[in-house]
């Protein structure tokens, strides 16, 4: 079941139209990667995703209600934490999450009971009367984290949450955000360490020049039934680098010190290259078998040149 959808979406500032009739699904219980280069339109689309933002055309439905229609119930639903740390740096880490929970619970009790209970939850519990101004990077991003789920949120967006910090608390970070998903809440996750992404999320959207390029669960994106290969040898010419292009289970061809081949799936494909190599008496000296994974196909789709 969609639990959120955003359909048909279009933003412009001043003449630049950023988000060009932007449409995705994420369903309950979904840990979504939303993926996208520099200027791709991902910071727009989340910040209207999170209501910082209004969008010019389409909708964002919430449980198939338009959210403009829904607010309230949508806000409430939601938890966000910004790429920029959200925190009161002279409070201490307990009163930062008594201030932001007092927006949600009302009643004092049952605000002190849920602070004890996030700080046990992100492992601040001994470091809950000290101010987050003393905090480690990784620390502070756990109290932001823990700030955002007071109020038990159905839906937490994260951008860029693990920035700037140590392995061993991105670790800490992704541990946590697995308990959230199996304890309910539907993530939508942005990053550009796509080692994170492929390692938690069970669905991608890649975004650039404000459209979805890519969408669909991870593993099908990274299965697609394709082979990366690099052949060294030690001498190679033209002739033979155009008769792999003709062959119609290879799909692209790379040369430079080395051949780079994609080709379909197919044990019969491979031997086929081996015996072109072996006709034409080229001798080689290596061969390496390449896994396919998320920031290969994402080069791939959004290209290499960096984006200011």
């Amino acid at each position: 079941m969609e639990l959120l959808e955003i359909r048909n979406v279009e933003k412009s500032f001043g003449k630049h139209k950023v988000l060009k009739g932007l449409s995705f699904d994420i369903e309950k219980g979904d840990i979504y990667g939303f993926l996208g280069p520099n200027g791709a339109g991902k910071s727009t689309t989340i910040n209207i995703m999170s209501t910082i933002l209004k969008a010019d055309k389409g909708d964002i439905l919430y449980k198939g209600k338009k959210v403009n229609d829904n607010w309230d119930d949508y806000k409430n639903a939601l938890g966000v934490v910004p790429q920029n740390i959200a925190l009161y740096e002279n409070i201490t880490a307990f009163g930062n999450l008594d201030f932001f929970s007092q927006f949600y619970i009302r009643n004092k009790s049952e605000r002190r009971c849920r602070c004890e209970e996030v700080l046990n939850l992100v492992g601040l519990e001994k470091h809950r009367n000290e101010i987050p101004g003393h905090f480690s990077g990784g620390m502070k991003r756990r109290l932001n984290l823990a700030c955002s789920i007071i109020h038990k949120p159905k839906i937490l967006i994260l951008d860029e949450p693990t920035v700037g910090v140590d392995p061993q608390s991105r670790n800490k970070i992704m541990e946590l955000l697995r308990k959230l998903n199996d304890m309910g809440t539907t993530i939508i996750y942005t990053s550009h360490y796509m080692e994170e992404v492929e390692g938690i999320c069970n669905k991608v959207a890649i975004i650039d020049d404000g459209k979805i390029i890519k969408k669909g669960l991870i593993n099908e994106i990274l299965s697609r039934n394709r082979d990366i290969y690099i052949i060294k040898c030690k001498k190679f010419d033209d002739a033979v680098v155009k008769k792999l292009c003709e062959m119609e289970e290879v799909f692209d061809v790379k040369v430079s010190d080395h051949i780079k081949i994609e080709i379909r799936t197919k044990e019969t494909t491979f031997r086929s290259i081996m015996m072109l190599f072996i006709e034409n008496n080229i001798e080689i000296t290596e061969i390496r078998k390449e896994n396919e994974n998320l920031e290969r196909i994402f080069l791939n789709l959004t290209g290499k040149k960096l984006r200011d």
